[in-house]
């Protein structure tokens, strides 16, 4: 767009005669570059002088100009954008720019326009460019390697494999899967001296009683220790989860419990878990509250029942329903300790100090001998400031009867069911199945006085 001729656009080419000057110039701005034949001092700033790269060595002064072949060839000017007040020169037929031309002829002098880039040639090499002195006492680098300075701060070896590259994530899970899964079935956790009953017990429901039971006597069993779990919650997810049949008409607690069935008839095998048996719970379980109640001595019965067992067990894990009737009752008063679950949410402590206050009132009328032995923390979730305040007033209450292991929230432990599997055998390699394993060793460890080296 032009406003009187005010502004001259460098695409536009004006025929004679119709330029704003005779040297087709605008008048309102000054030529930063002199026309041929023009002797006066231009009124711009020199341009800095730049030699162009070039693939030869330029000729001698007085020497014969060499051929176009001698040079690499050039793009052409009209691809190139000409500067708005360099005036062009029509009268050949290439259209070519005498000013610039002439900064290329040998010897030329006069001012020096800007040098026109040149594309970068493939598998050229430049013979104009600085070489730097080779010297004795530097090793040149190896074709391919990267020309940092060794002595830099910021300087890593690249042939020097990092602690990622030696033990990849793959790797570290499968060492985690082996030693959790312990093929030879060594006793590697401590066995104690006597039979330690444990009652997994927490009112709230969904606090991870039943997968704490389930990971535990796995994680016990598959290092060595014989362990039975003891399903007391009618909904029967211990038994789903060691996948032990709990149809209707199978024997299960129940008949223990009412019709005074012994214990080693109704105890099954967890197929593919060496040293582990199961009581499994049918929905027969369900009525056993209203029928406990004209029983004699109901609140003791399910502690004969484990009391009457021929065979030895180092644990036997209760897993108890979320309540706290009769079932629960008897759960209490057949252990010597109690497990709690505690969810890492405000609902899981608000509920816990009834829980407490039950635990003492079995202790002081039915068994002395109870005592909360073990806190579990469960569901923990890393990147909420609720789980850390809720660890942090858990451990300041319950002191070192809360587990070092934290079981973190983890979708395999939630999986693991659907498979009839425990997530010790389903996905031994994940942070859930790493975590059990841990608590389970804590727990054999805190309680143990025998060495390592009993076997049954």
């Amino acid at each position: 767009m032009h406003d009187d001729d005010r502004y001259d656009d460098p695409r536009l080419i004006r025929p004679e005669g119709l330029t704003p000057g005779a040297d087709g110039v605008s008048r309102e701005t000054e030529p930063r570059f002199r026309a041929p034949g023009d002797q006066s001092e231009p009124t711009t700033t020199r341009a800095p002088d730049c030699e162009p790269v070039v693939h030869r060595d330029p000729p001698a002064v007085g020497a014969a100009r060499p051929g176009p072949e001698s040079y690499s060839p050039l793009p052409p000017l009209d691809a190139v954008a000409r500067p708005a007040n360099l005036p062009a020169d029509r009268s050949g037929p290439t259209r070519r720019n005498s000013g610039a031309a002439s900064r290329f002829e040998p010897g030329a002098g006069g001012n020096v326009p800007p040098p026109v880039p040149q594309q970068p040639q493939p598998n050229a090499v430049p013979d104009a460019l600085p070489r730097e002195p080779v010297r004795a006492d530097k090793p040149s680098p190896a074709p391919g390697a990267s020309a940092v300075d060794p002595t830099g701060p910021t300087y890593v070896s690249r042939e020097t494999p990092t602690r990622e590259e030696d033990d990849p994530p793959l790797a570290m899970e499968a060492m985690r899967a082996v030693q959790i899964l312990n093929p030879s079935g060594e006793v590697s956790m401590p066995r104690p001296e006597r039979t330690r009953v444990m009652s997994v017990a927490n009112q709230k429901g969904g606090v991870g009683k039943t997968t704490t039971t389930v990971n535990l006597a796995v994680a016990l069993a598959l290092h060595g220790n014989r362990v039975l779990v003891v399903d007391l919650d009618p909904q029967g997810n211990a038994s789903t989860g060691l996948n032990v049949p709990h149809h209707t008409g199978v024997p299960d607690v129940y008949d223990c419990l009412i019709n005074s069935v012994p214990l080693e008839e109704v105890a099954q095998e967890v197929e593919g878990i060496p040293n582990l048996w199961c009581v499994p719970a049918t929905i027969d379980l369900a009525g056993a509250e209203i029928e406990l109640v004209s029983v004699v001595a109901r609140e003791s019965r399910l502690a004969r029942a484990i009391a009457a067992y021929p065979g030895h067990f180092d644990y036997v894990f209760i897993d108890c329903p979320p309540s706290l009737g009769l079932l629960t009752v008897n759960a209490l008063v057949a252990a010597q300790e109690v497990l709690i679950p505690i969810q890492c949410e405000y609902y899981a402590l608000e509920g816990l100090n009834q829980l407490i206050n039950n635990i003492n009132l079995v202790r002081q009328h039915l068994n002395p001998a109870l005592e909360v032995s073990t806190i579990l923390l469960t569901m923990y979730d890393r990147r909420t400031r609720l789980a850390d305040a809720v660890e942090q007033d858990v451990r300041n209450h319950f002191g070192d009867k809360v587990l070092q292991a934290v079981i973190p929230r983890n979708v395999r432990v939630s999986e693991a069911p659907s498979y009839g599997q425990s997530v010790m055998t389903y996905d031994p390699g994940s942070r859930g199945a790493t975590s059990y394993f841990e608590a389970a060793l804590e727990i054999a460890e805190r309680g143990v006085k025998e060495p390592v080296s009993r076997n049954a």
